[in-house]
């Protein structure tokens, strides 16, 4: 590993529950190295840059598997890896938040190869089952790209579910922990999205800001995790079954989101264990 790598992530790098060969490489292809040089720079982002507050982490099961399902904000994947922060840097014992990418990360070499190395793989549903099925932690953004095109007005709605991770979720017996992401949209606020400049580079869209680029404000974020939600079943059910229980799990996100929005503004005062 290199010498510029963070004590702390050097220490929880350690307790990470994976099965990591002698090369630092698990079954998948995740490295330690990799996760090491990610990790350090993650830090001061998710430490000092947007100082995240983390409420509910106990909900998140410490160990086997579990699917962390949550909304998008932010106009870029902000989010996503200030919820894989979180599970790193303070749930105990440290666990790794695997994501399952957009299709379009493939188009970029370098890119696909950290996704993988990091281990955050195409949203293939074989591959998402056999992670679950391995005991793995899945982190899932039903409203896909939608949800990160929210314009600011936008910032704290929810756009529609798609409905495969609760087939997922069904098929594999893994408890849903549905969470918040609060203050992407304070962060980039975007007022517009290019399509047509996205298509130039090979993305869904590209959000435009007040000072033009993506380039995120260093506001005060916070994530808020709910207790988990268990559906019976096996994933073949019909479409009108597993709407309702989307209906379910987007409501109690919705909630999540309200409270967090509250604790943000200083309505609601931080009590409950597990807050950072």
């Amino acid at each position: 590993m290199s010498l510029f790598i963070d004590d702390e992530v050097r220490e929880r790098l350690e307790r990470l529950e994976i099965p990591f060969n002698r090369y630092g490489v698990d079954p998948y292809g995740i490295s330690k190295s990799h996760l090491a040089r990610f990790y350090s720079a993650l830090k001061l982002f998710y430490r000092h840059y947007f100082s995240v507050s983390v409420n509910g982490l106990e909900h998140v099961p410490p160990r086997g598997r579990a699917m962390l399902v949550g909304n998008h904000s932010g106009g870029v994947a902000l989010d996503g890896a200030m919820v894989i922060a979180s599970l790193f840097f303070d749930a105990e014992p440290p666990r790794l938040a695997q994501g399952m990418a957009e299709k379009f990360i493939n188009r970029f070499p370098f890119a696909s190869l950290w996704s993988n190395k990091l281990g955050h793989f195409t949203g293939l549903p074989e591959t998402a089952i056999r992670l679950l099925e391995d005991d793995r932690c899945l982190l899932v953004f039903p409203e896909g790209s939608r949800g990160t095109a929210k314009l600011y007005g936008e910032r704290h709605s929810l756009v529609q579910f798609g409905s495969g991770f609760v087939r997922l979720a069904l098929r594999t017996g893994a408890p849903i922990v549905p969470f918040a992401f609060v203050g992407g949209g304070e962060a980039i606020p975007t007022i517009l999205n290019s399509y047509a400049l996205g298509k130039l580079v090979g993305v869904p869209y590209v959000p435009v800001t007040p000072w033009g680029v993506a380039l995120p404000l260093p506001v005060a974020l916070c994530i808020e995790y709910g207790e988990p939600m268990h559906f019976s079943g096996t994933g073949a059910e019909d479409d009108e079954v597993i709407a309702v229980h989307v209906d379910e799990v987007k409501s109690r996100i919705a909630a999540l989101i309200d409270r967090g929005r509250r604790r943000r503004s200083g309505e609601l005062v931080t009590t409950e264990g597990g807050a950072r």
